[in-house]
C-alpha cells in the first residue's frame, strides 16, 4: 500500500506548489468572512520588520476592513493578516474592521526596522474641536481658543508626558500650522483675501464706497429695504460663496451702517447667503466637488440608474430643505422687521444708540485697524467703487471658464484619438465623449465649471480688482500713486487678525483629519438606522461632522461614499421597492450637502463663518452667538420637513407641499418668539 517513489515526489511538488501560491496569493482558497461575524478586538504586531493585524477570535478567511479611510481586503490565516507598510498613515493609522475600530499611532525606528504602538481612544478624537468651540463661545477669544485646541489635539497624539507637552507646544507652529500654510488651496484663500482687503482700502479712500451708499440710497430708505438689497447681492453672486461674502460684505458695509443695522445682522445675512446659494445653484465653484462626490457613492451601489450625477443632482435639490429654507427666512426676518434671541439685541443696540458694532467703545472696537473714511478730495462717485468690483466678478467668471475648458482640454487630447484642438467651440462640441453620451447645455457648463480651477480664477480676479482701483484713484487724481500704494497696503494689513484665525482653523482642521474626528462620529451613528429615519440621522450626523471639522466640503467627502451604500443598503434589506429607494437615495444625497451647510454655519472654526466675520467687520464669536439660534431653528424645521416628506413617499409634490409648510412654521416661529425691532 505504499505508494512509489514517483508518485511521493508528484505529491511533494503538489503540497510545495500549494504553500508557495498560499504565500504568493493570500486569498487563494480562504472564503470571505461575513460582516456580521462578531469581532470581540484586534491588535498590531511586528516581527522580523513586517507589521501584523492579529484578530480575536483568530477567524480564518477574507475580511474587509478599512484603513485610513481606504477599503482593504485581507486574508487571515489562523487570525493573523500582514499589513502593507504603505497602507500605514503619517504615525497614525484608523482600522475599522467589522463592528470593531481603533486608532493607533505607530512610531517608526528605522535604525532598528521596528515599530512601536500605542492605542488612542477614539472617544478622546472630539476633545479638540470641542474644546476650542466651547473656550471660544464661553470667552469669547477664539485665537486663544484655537491654539489650545490644536495644542491639545497634538499632545493626543504624541502621548501625555511632561516632554510631549513641549513638543506639543512646538508641533502647533512647526507643524499643524506650518501644514496649513503649505497648502496651496489655502494660500490662495489667503491672497485672495488679502488682495481684497488691498481694493476695499482703495475703493473707501478714493470715495467709491460712499458714492455706492448714496446711490443707494435712492433704493434703500429703510432699515428693511438696505437689509433687502445685501440679501438680493448675496443671491446674485451665486457662483463662489468666498467671493460672495468678501465682496457683499465689503461693499455693503457702509449701507447698513447708515441705516443703524448690526454689524452681527449683516455677519449674518452675508453668511447665510453665501453658502445656501453656492451648495443649490445649477453652476457654481461648488458643482465639481459634488458631482464628483455624488458619482463615486453612486458607482458603490448594485442599482442600475439610467441619469448622470449632475441630473441626480438635479433631482435631488427637492429635499434640499436646509438651503432654500434659510434663504427664505432671511426674508421672512426683513419683511416682519422682528428678531430674537442675542440678534434682538444686537439690533436693538444698533437702532438705540448707533452702535453697529458690539464693542462697548470705540477704543474697544475690533473692526477697521485703519480709518478707511473717505479722503476729503474724493468725488464719492459710485462708478470708483463698481468698476473694482465688477472687474472681480467678471474676471472670476472667465476665469472659472479659461480653466474650466483647458482641463477638459487635456482630458479629450488623453482620449489618443489624434484631435487638435483649438478653440473653445470644439472642445464644447466633443465634452459628451468624455462621458460617453449626450449632455444638454446646463450639464456641459457644469463640467466646466466642475473641472475649473476656482482658486486661481478668485486669485486672478483679485489681483486685477485692486489694479483697476489703484488706476482709478490715480488717474482720477483722487490720489497719488504713493498715497494709493500706502492705503492699499494698509488694507492688506486689515486682513492679517481675521486670516490668522482663518489659518488656526486650518490648522485645527489637521489635527481632526488626523485624529479621524469624522470617522469615529460615523461610526457612533452608523448602525442607529431605519429607512424612513435614515435621511433624519444622517442629517444629524452630517451637521455634528461639519460643526466639529469646521468644513462643509471635508464633511461632503467623508460621508458620500458612506451615506449613499447605506442607505441602498438598508432600504433593499428592508424589502424597499425600487422607486422608494431611489428617493431615499436622493434625500440622503441632499441632506448632506444641506446639512453640511447647516454645521458649518454654526462652527466657529469654519472658514466661511470667519470670511463672514472678516468682510463685515463684526467680533467673530458675536457673529457665530447671533446666527446660531437662527441656523438652529431653520436646521430644525428642515429636519422634520424632509424626514416627513420622505415618510409619505417622497416625489416632487410631497416635497413642495412639505416645504410651503415648513415656511409657514417659520413664520408663525418668527411671530412668536420675535420682537420688532425699534425703528
Amino acid at each position: 500500500m505504499f505508494c512509489k517513489p514517483s508518485n511521493l515526489l508528484i505529491i511533494l511538488c503538489i503540497l510545495i506548489a500549494n504553500i508557495s501560491f498560499s504565500q504568493s496569493d493570500p486569498n487563494l482558497g480562504l472564503n470571505q468572512v461575513s460582516d456580521d461575524t462578531q469581532l470581540n478586538n484586534f491588535e498590531l504586531s511586528q516581527d522580523h520588520g513586517l507589521l501584523f493585524i492579529n484578530i480575536d477570535p483568530p477567524i480564518t478567511g477574507s475580511i474587509d476592513l478599512k484603513i485610513n479611510g481606504e477599503l482593504k481586503t485581507l486574508s487571515f490565516i489562523n487570525g493573523r493578516s500582514s499589513i502593507d507598510e504603505d497602507d500605514i498613515g503619517d504615525g497614525l493609522t484608523f482600522i475599522k474592521m467589522a463592528n470593531v475600530s481603533k486608532l493607533t499611532h505607530i512610531t517608526v525606528d528605522e535604525m532598528n526596522n521596528a515599530y512601536s504602538f500605542r492605542n488612542i481612544p477614539l472617544w478622546t478624537s472630539i476633545i479638540p474641536p470641542l474644546l476650542a468651540i466651547i473656550i471660544a463661545l464661553i470667552f469669547k477669544e477664539v485665537i486663544l481658543a484655537l491654539f489650545l485646541g490644536i495644542w491639545s489635539g497634538a499632545m493626543l497624539v504624541n502621548g501625555f508626558s511632561l516632554g510631549n507637552l513641549v513638543k506639543s507646544f512646538m508641533n502647533v507652529l512647526d507643524k499643524y500650522i506650518l501644514s496649513a500654510l503649505a497648502d496651496p488651496d489655502h494660500l490662495s484663500v489667503i491672497l485672495f483675501s488679502i488682495l481684497i482687503g488691498g481694493m476695499v482700502a482703495l475703493i473707501s479712500k478714493n470715495g467709491g464706497m460712499q458714492g455706492v451708499v448714496n446711490s443707494l440710497s435712492k433704493y434703500a430708505k429703510t432699515p428693511r429695504s438696505a437689509q433687502a438689497i445685501t440679501w438680493l447681492m448675496g443671491i446674485a453672486i451665486f457662483f463662489d460663496d468666498y467671493a460672495n461674502t468678501l465682496i457683499v460684505g465689503n461693499t455693503m458695509r457702509s449701507v447698513t451702517d447708515k441705516f443703524k443695522i448690526s454689524r452681527e445682522k449683516l455677519a449674518y445675512i452675508v453668511d447665510s447667503t453665501a453658502a445656501p446659494v453656492s451648495a443649490i445653484a445649477f453652476i457654481t465653484t461648488w458643482i465639481g466637488a459634488e458631482l464628483g462626490y455624488i458619482d463615486d457613492g453612486m458607482s458603490k451601489i448594485a442599482m442600475d440608474i439610467d441619469a448622470t450625477p449632475y441630473a441626480i443632482f438635479l433631482s435631488s435639490l427637492k429635499y434640499s430643505f436646509y438651503p432654500i429654507l434659510t434663504l427664505i427666512f432671511i426674508i421672512i426676518l426683513i419683511r416682519s422687521q422682528k428678531d430674537y434671541g442675542p440678534m434682538l439685541k444686537a439690533e436693538t443696540r444698533a437702532r438705540t444708540t448707533g452702535q453697529v458694532s458690539p464693542a462697548n467703545s470705540d477704543k474697544e472696537d475690533e473692526p477697521d485697524m485703519e480709518d478707511f473714511t473717505p479722503l476729503k478730495s474724493s468725488p464719492l462717485k459710485w462708478q470708483h467703487a463698481f468698476l473694482p468690483v465688477f472687474v472681480v466678478i467678471f474676471v472670476t467668471i472667465i476665469g472659472l471658464l479659461v480653466t474650466g475648458f483647458d482641463s477638459l482640454k487635456s482630458d479629450l487630447i488623453g482620449l489618443e484619438r489624434g484631435i487638435y484642438y483649438s478653440g473653445w467651440g470644439s472642445i464644447w462640441a466633443d465634452i459628451p465623449m468624455l462621458m460617453d453620451r449626450e449632455m444638454g447645455f446646463f450639464e456641459k457648463v457644469g463640467s466646466i465649471i466642475g473641472a475649473s480651477n476656482s482658486y486661481a480664477a478668485l486669485m486672478w480676479s483679485s489681483l486685477l480688482g485692486v489694479v483697476t482701483a489703484l488706476l482709478i484713484s490715480v488717474i482720477s487724481k483722487t490720489m497719488s500713486i504713493f498715497e494709493a500704494s500706502h492705503w492699499m497696503v494698509s488694507g492688506f494689513k486689515s486682513m492679517i487678525p481675521a486670516l490668522i484665525i482663518l489659518t488656526l482653523a486650518w490648522a485645527l482642521a489637521i489635527t481632526t483629519d488626523e485624529l479621524h474626528t469624522a470617522d469615529f462620529i460615523s461610526n457612533a451613528l452608523e448602525d442607529s438606522l431605519n429607512p424612513i429615519f435614515l435621511p433624519a440621522v444622517i442629517f444629524i450626523l452630517a451637521a455634528f461632522i461639519a460643526f466639529s471639522t469646521g468644513s462643509s466640503w471635508s464633511t461632503m467627502a467623508i460621508l458620500y461614499p458612506i451615506a449613499i451604500p447605506t442607505a441602498y443598503a438598508v432600504a433593499t434589506a428592508n424589502g424597499l421597492d425600487t422607486a422608494y429607494t431611489y428617493e431615499i437615495l436622493l434625500c440622503v444625497i441632499s441632506t448632506v450637502l444641506a446639512a453640511s451647510v447647516l454645521g458649518d454655519h454654526c462652527s466657529p472654526i469654519s472658514d466661511t463663518t470667519i470670511l463672514s466675520s472678516l468682510a463685515s467687520d463684526c467680533n467673530h464669536i458675536d457673529h457665530v452667538r447671533t446666527q446660531l439660534p437662527y441656523a438652529l431653528t431653520v436646521g430644525l424645521v428642515s429636519l422634520i420637513g424632509i424626514t416627513i416628506a420622505i415618510a409619505m413617499g417622497g416625489g416632487f409634490l410631497v416635497c413642495l407641499i412639505m416645504l410651503l409648510l415648513c415656511i409657514s412654521v417659520l413664520f408663525f416661529i418668527v411671530k412668536l418668539l420675535g420682537r420688532k425691532v425699534p425703528v
